[in-house]
């Protein structure tokens, strides 16, 4: 049971979107509207799209926008969007994954490129950095969920591989295929989580300066306020020390 990179993946990930409320509801809506029409519109039915309700609900998107993305999927009108993934290069080498999600596959690619450009990165070929990263299913629940014992207890018996707990909350990670069945064993045992997805889970982290996590931090900003990027991923882990001076 390893410490979780709290300032890396939580902190910063929360003020941006309460910074990007209408956009981040827009990147829910579409993943939902995608998520129906590549499966069935009945969340009970279609395991991607149960998990793509839970998150919208996860930050208080409404009703009205949840309901509205999955009416979308079955007209005629919704959009073709195609899912790729880009990979690449902050400064130090950092690695980083962009999940996107776009109608325009020219407009995605030379946007994400000249982020990375103008932040000192570069973008590499798929496949270049996500070998560094294991992907898996990732469900959290608050600290009052219960102490680290008894999460994993309730984990390993749901058919978790691992937790990783700290003041803030607990984060249980599980095969992709297996993340609606321990998902809803753990809902079972410990009650409703705060969210159910899938990521990409970096092996190693690297601690990073000041210098370098502010260069980072403004690439990861650019890239969470393009319309078509669903999720960025990284592998480095900001100190606390460093975290105070951002």
């Amino acid at each position: 049971m390893a410490g979780h990179s709290k300032w890396a993946n939580i902190q910063h990930r929360k003020g941006r979107q309460d910074k990007l409320r209408s956009k981040l509801f827009s990147k829910l809506a579409k993943e939902i509207t995608v998520a129906a029409k590549m499966g069935d519109p009945d969340p009970e039915k279609n395991p991607r799209l149960r998990l793509a309700v839970k998150a919208a609900k996860a930050v208080s998107c409404p009703k009205d926008v949840i309901d509205r993305a999955i009416k979308k999927s079955m007209g005629g009108d919704a959009e073709d969007y195609s899912e790729i993934r880009y990979e690449g290069y902050g400064v130090n080498g950092i690695a980083i994954i962009v999940e996107a999600m776009t109608d325009n596959l020219n407009r995605t690619a030379s946007n994400v490129r000249s982020y990375f450009t103008k932040c000192g990165g570069n973008l590499g070929q798929t496949g270049s950095v996500s070998h560094s990263f294991d992907r898996v299913g990732e469900i959290t629940y608050p600290a009052s969920a219960g102490d680290a014992d008894t999460v994993m207890m309730a984990a390993l018996e749901a058919g978790a591989d691992d937790v990783e707990s700290d003041e803030d909350g607990h984060w249980i990670y599980c095969q992709v295929e297996q993340l609606s069945e321990v998902s809803d064993k753990l809902e079972a045992i410990l009650g409703e989580s705060s969210e159910s997805k899938l990521v990409w889970k970096p092996q190693t982290r690297t601690e990073v300066d000041l210098e370098t996590a502010q260069k980072l931090m403004r690439l990861i900003d650019m890239l969470e306020e393009d319309d078509d990027v669903q999720a960025v991923t990284h592998n480095f882990d900001i100190p606390e020390e460093v975290a105070a001076q951002l």
